[in-house]
């Protein structure tokens, strides 16, 4: 209760956070007493109080303390946060096409990189490596690498298309591969 009060900063979870120590406090004296049964029943009662009334008492406060349970997220909630997304995408995308010095100077496309703004989830083709291309939806872990063996190769990517014939990718992946990603020299 303790930690309750101290998270709700609720006077009254304070005041419920006496009587359980004082619960405790009279089964700690208890329990090295020599006293018998008396001593052995006041210890029996104050476990079980302090067990069964601290247990229901944290169930009862647990969503002031913790919050909801259940996800707080509507339906319209993530359909707008999935346009958010692919609006930083196209955004992010339109500097990496107009300035690719900027965008690789910004490490647009590269989460793996330090940086201080969210692109929408763009990966740069030519210099993430496999296990950020393998965040792209539908592109698996072989695949990632195997388009990192492939850009070794031939030093850069140019377009998705490029991409999707080279590795041999499944070509309903190429659409995804050309919201995703970004090809910056």
């Amino acid at each position: 209760m303790g930690y309750a009060a101290a998270r709700t900063k609720s006077i009254v979870l304070w005041a419920a956070t006496i009587p359980y120590l004082a619960l405790v406090t009279a089964m700690l004296a208890t329990a090295k007493s020599e006293n018998g049964s008396t001593a052995d029943s006041v210890f029996v009662l104050t476990w079980t109080v302090s067990w069964l009334g601290g247990t229901l008492h944290a169930l009862a406060v647990r969503r002031r303390v913790f919050g909801p349970t259940t996800p707080s997220r509507t339906l319209a909630r993530a359909e707008q946060e999935a346009r958010d997304r692919r609006d930083l995408r196209a955004r992010a995308a339109a500097i990496a096409r107009d300035d690719p010095r900027t965008a690789l100077e910004m490490h647009i496309g590269r989460p793996d990189l330090p940086r201080t703004f969210d692109d929408g989830g763009l990966v740069d083709i030519n210099h993430a490596p496999a296990s950020v291309i393998a965040t792209i939806p539908g592109i698996t872990p072989e695949m990632a690498e195997r388009i990192v063996r492939l850009r070794e190769d031939l030093q850069t990517f140019t377009s998705a298309e490029e991409v999707s014939a080279m590795a041999d990718l499944p070509p309903h992946l190429t659409p995804t591969l050309a919201e995703h990603t970004v090809y910056l020299n």
